[in-house]
C-alpha cells in the first residue's frame, strides 16, 4: 500500500475528530458554558475553543450565570485558601509546642524562681502590705499557686481567695468558687465573699457558662514575703 495513502487517512481521521470538538464545543458555547467548562468537557486546548467561538454571542441570562459562577468559584477559592492557611498555621503552632515542651521539659527550682518572679513583676500587686496575685487565666493562676508553695514554702492555710465577678453571674457563684478551688487546689471554706460587680459588661461571651471572673490570691501575714519578692524583682532587674 502507498505510504503517502496512509498519511492521507491519519490526517483527514486528524481533521474530522478536530472538526467534530468544534462542532461540539460551538454548541456548547451556544448553551452558555464557559471557555474553561468547554476546555474541561472536551479535553482540547482553550486557544481552538476561544477560535472555534470567538463569533458567538451570550444571552445576558448566560452572561448573569457565569458572572455569577466566576464570583462563587472565586469565594470557594478563597474558602479553601483561608483553610489551607489555617490549617499550616496550626500545624506550625503545635510543632512549636511541642519543641518547647522539649526544650523546658521540667522547670528547676531556679528556674521556677525566676519565672514566677516575673510573673508577679508583672502581674503581682506591689503597693499593699501584703502578696497579692490576680488574674483571670487559671493557667497563671494554676502557676502562681505553684510558685508560692514550692518557692516559698507558703502554709496551705495562709492561701486565701476573692473572687470578683459581674453580677449577671450570681446564680453561678457555687460553680465558679468550685472551678477555682479545683484549679488551685485549695479549700471552698478559704474563700472570702465573691465581690459581684454592678458593670454593664460589654464582652459579649459564645459560651456564658465558660466564664469564670477575676480571682485574687492573697498570702495572709506576708508582708515581710512581699518584701522578699520585690528584693528578688529588683536583682532580677538589675541582672538584666
Amino acid at each position: 500500500m502507498n505510504p503517502l495513502y496512509n498519511v492521507g487517512i491519519i490526517y483527514t481521521g486528524g481533521f474530522m475528530a478536530k472538526s467534530q470538538k468544534r462542532i461540539e464545543a460551538r454548541k456548547l458555547r451556544q448553551d452558555g458554558l464557559s471557555l474553561n467548562e468547554i476546555v474541561k468537557k472536551l479535553q482540547v486546548s482553550k486557544s481552538s475553543v476561544s477560535l472555534w467561538c470567538g463569533d458567538i454571542k451570550l444571552t445576558e441570562k448566560q452572561k448573569t450565570r457565569l458572572d455569577e459562577k466566576i464570583i462563587k468559584g472565586s469565594y470557594t477559592g478563597r474558602l479553601i485558601g483561608a483553610k489551607m492557611q489555617k490549617d499550616r498555621k496550626e500545624r506550625k503552632i503545635e510543632e512549636c509546642l511541642v519543641e518547647a515542651k522539649r526544650e523546658i521539659n521540667s522547670l528547676k527550682k531556679r528556674d521556677l524562681m525566676i519565672a514566677g518572679v516575673s510573673l508577679y513583676w508583672g502581674e503581682g500587686s506591689k503597693t499593699n502590705s501584703d502578696v497579692r496575685f490576680c488574674n483571670s487565666n487559671a493557667v497563671l493562676i494554676r502557676f502562681a499557686m505553684r510558685w508560692l508553695r514550692e518557692s516559698f514554702n507558703v502554709e496551705e492555710y495562709r492561701f486565701m481567695m476573692y473572687l470578683s465577678v459581674n453580677e449577671i453571674h450570681k446564680d453561678r457563684l457555687n460553680d465558679i468558687i468550685k472551678y477555682w478551688s479545683e484549679i488551685t487546689n485549695v479549700p471552698v471554706n478559704q474563700f472570702r465573699k465573691p465581690t459581684l460587680l454592678k458593670i454593664r459588661n460589654k464582652k459579649i461571651y459564645t459560651d456564658f457558662s465558660n466564664h469564670y471572673g477575676t480571682l485574687t490570691i492573697r498570702i495572709s501575714k506576708s508582708k515581710y514575703l512581699l518584701y522578699k519578692i520585690l528584693g528578688l524583682i529588683e536583682a532580677l532587674g538589675e541582672a538584666g
